[in-house]
């Protein structure tokens, strides 16, 4: 698939400007330092407007290996696993709705780009994604393994919370690239546990719903050493 410009319309344009400007300024507070300092670096190809994915790809490539994959939609997981392994992260190329500001509970491309891309710059948080798809790709044939893989991915990548300083910030796209998830994620009502990986890998999600339970890490690190635990493990059982 291509990026074709001709496609977006006068909404999509204003759609992505209003995400961006609104986001930027709500993250402030709310988001770790490693992923504002990552977007800081993508600023230029961010603001303006809908981004060019091909220069996007180009760009990330260039700092940290990474490189975009459009692709139509949701994929099945073990290509998407295939392709974090590659060090290839997907995105679509659509634009949710000015009704859709808010929330989408169907990734489009500013959750996609604005939440995802950035952090890939971290080369603990890329590590991090391309083991993931490595150790996915090695078992892409055992789907009680696969879906632990998924478990681990919503609960770090997509949804996670980083503790620095003592005080809880967001790092997971789903939150990074939501208004309202952004906003709820420190409510009263919301768990927030710290990270524990078999917990994590034994816990259903509902991704049709702002999520109200979270587990927090005190470093990528942290989720690497995990994860390779868990690989090392999975070689054991395999034996």
């Amino acid at each position: 698939m291509q990026q074709n410009f001709n496609n977006y319309t006068k909404e999509d344009w204003e759609v992505w400007k209003i995400l961006f400007e609104r986001q930027v300024n709500n993250l402030k507070d709310k988001s770790c330092a490693e992923y504002l300092s990552c977007l800081t670096q993508l600023t230029n190809e961010l603001k303006a407007s809908i981004p060019d994915l091909t220069l996007l790809s180009t760009k990330i490539f260039n700092e940290n290996g990474w490189s975009i994959e459009i692709v139509p939609g949701l994929i099945p997981v073990d290509n998407f696993f295939s392709l974090l392994a590659q060090k290839k992260f997907c995105s679509s190329i659509w634009i949710r709705k000015k009704s859709q500001l808010d929330y989408l509970e169907e990734p489009d491309m500013f959750h996609d780009i604005f939440g995802h891309i950035p952090l890939l710059l971290d080369t603990n948080f890329g590590s991090f994604a391309q083991q993931l798809g490595t150790i996915g790709v090695q078992h892409k044939n055992n789907p009680q393994v696969l879906l632990e893989l998924q478990r681990l991915y919503w609960f770090t990548i997509e949804f996670g919370v980083l503790k620095t300083d003592q005080k809880l910030k967001i790092y997971g796209a789903g939150i990074i690239s939501s208004f309202q998830e952004t906003n709820g994620i420190f409510d009263k009502n919301t768990v927030i546990l710290p990270f524990n990986l078999d917990e994590v890998i034994a816990t259903d999600f509902n991704n049709m719903e702002i999520q109200t339970k979270y587990f927090f890490i005190e470093s990528f690190e942290e989720v690497k050493m995990a994860l390779s635990a868990y690989a090392k493990r999975l070689l054991v059982v395999k034996k």
